[in-house]
């Protein structure tokens, strides 16, 4: 690929530069893990933002923010409430190019403000632990970096990029999804900075997710006087969640999980709530209709019970992510170049979810793992690999410049979206 680009030398002098800011940017990563922008600390994401822009400022781009709407939450109590989300950040230049690239990632973590887990520290040479050293602060800096390496290029001008960065993809881009779907629209590309594995490999096609709170409402009785007048959420949501369960494996690919469980006051009380929250995976976006008729079947036998009332809130928010062979041809074309740097890049499948989801559904081709190698992410033990900061950044820069050298131009011609 390198070799074959029309501007070849110059490429290459400029992939070769990036080594002489690895120091640096090591350095601007640790400040950036030091700021806790957890899901929903509103002031911490708006520390992060500022960060991102001010590094952000040599690339010449227009700057814009955009306000998110509020996401309904289901509380322990049954109740629903609106939750807010922050804003996202807009980076364009060149939005009218004929070839036109949208990088996305999300400023937020998984940990919350009081998360004893604030700072990033080594733990040897070549491991740099932190939060969201990975996941991913670490890829928003091979993200602009790579631009950064991009606009020197002589290739600048013949293509068109966004950066989207949203605050709540790691709640499942609730509030960001219509921005996403909007400005995936608008584009032929995507790329999206999520780590890679730690050996480099990335991920292929996805499943989908959906996000479900199922609330039992049953009858309060005293326990030992009234014990039959008393219908007994705990024991109904019991009942439920099995029924629930059995619903995987019933297309290939479905899982059903439900993973958190609150309900009942005291031991003397016949519990007149409880709820289950609820996770589903699947592997075809029809598979989605199929589910959400089985939920309603469940559902209308329990509703017929004198004495309860069953509701299931939230739904599939990531379809999945389906190859097409405009997506085959942006996997070979990184593969390529991977090659003409001295790595192979891997592909597989896997039943984890991100914005590449959103993207695709939306019909824009996307790779959504081309952060920094790293591994244990979402945990205190979350990692980067530090020789893939610079690895990873070559290897944008040079899709950007080999999508700019018309590599994609047959499925550019198409239109945005692919």
């Amino acid at each position: 690929m390198l070799g074959t680009l029309t501007q070849a030398a110059a490429a290459r002098r400029i992939l070769d530069e990036v080594d002489n800011r690895t120091d640096a940017l090591i350095g601007v990563l640790t400040d950036w893990s030091a700021i806790n922008s957890g899901s929903r600390n509103l002031y911490g994401l708006l520390r992060m933002e500022k960060a991102i822009v001010a590094h952000a400022a040599t690339l010449g781009a227009e700057v814009s923010y955009v306000d998110l709407p509020d996401t309904e939450m289901v509380e322990s109590n049954g109740r629903v409430a609106n939750v807010p989300n922050g804003r996202a950040i807009r980076l364009i230049k060149r939005g009218t190019a004929n070839r036109r690239v949208l990088l996305t990632g999300h400023t937020d973590t998984v940990f919350p403000e009081n998360s004893a887990f604030q700072k990033a520290e080594f733990l040897s040479e070549t491991h740099l632990n932190g939060p969201g050293v990975a996941d991913m602060k670490g890829g928003i800096l091979v993200m602009l970096s790579a631009l950064e390496a991009f606009e020197k290029s002589p290739y600048a001008n013949q293509l068109g990029w966004e950066v989207l960065l949203s605050p709540d993809e790691e709640t499942g881009s609730l509030a960001s999804a219509g921005l996403l779907a909007e400005r995936a629209r608008t584009a032929h590309i995507g790329l999206t900075y999520e780590p890679a594995l730690a050996d480099g490999t990335l991920a292929g096609e996805r499943k989908g997710n959906g996000n479900y709170t199922l609330v039992v409402e049953g009858r309060a009785a005293h326990a030992g006087r009234d014990f039959d007048k008393g219908r007994n959420a705990v024991v109904a949501l019991a009942s439920l969640i099995g029924e629930f369960a059995d619903l995987t494996g019933g297309r290939p690919g479905i899982t059903v999980n439900p993973a958190v469980i609150t309900g009942g006051t005291a031991t003397n009380v016949v519990p007149d709530h409880a709820q289950c929250r609820i996770n589903v995976r699947l592997a075809r976006p029809e598979d989605a209709e199929w589910l959400e008729d089985r939920f309603d079947e469940i559902l209308g036998l329990w509703n017929a019970r004198e004495g309860y009332r069953v509701h299931l809130h939230g739904g599939i928010n990531r379809p999945p992510k389906i190859l097409t062979p405009a997506n085959l041809a942006l996997m070979e074309l990184i593969r390529d170049c991977g090659a003409d740097l001295g790595f192979e890049v891997r592909y597989v499948p896997t039943g984890g979810c991100c914005e590449g989801n959103n993207l695709a559904a939306a019909g824009l081709p996307n790779v959504d793992t081309l952060g920094v190698r790293g591994g244990n992410i979402h945990s205190a033990d979350e990692y980067m690999l530090t020789d893939s900061l610079p690895e990873r950044i070559r290897l944008s820069a040079l899709i950007l410049m080999a999508i700019a050298d018309g590599r994609l131009d047959g499925y550019i011609e198409r239109g945005a979206g692919g």
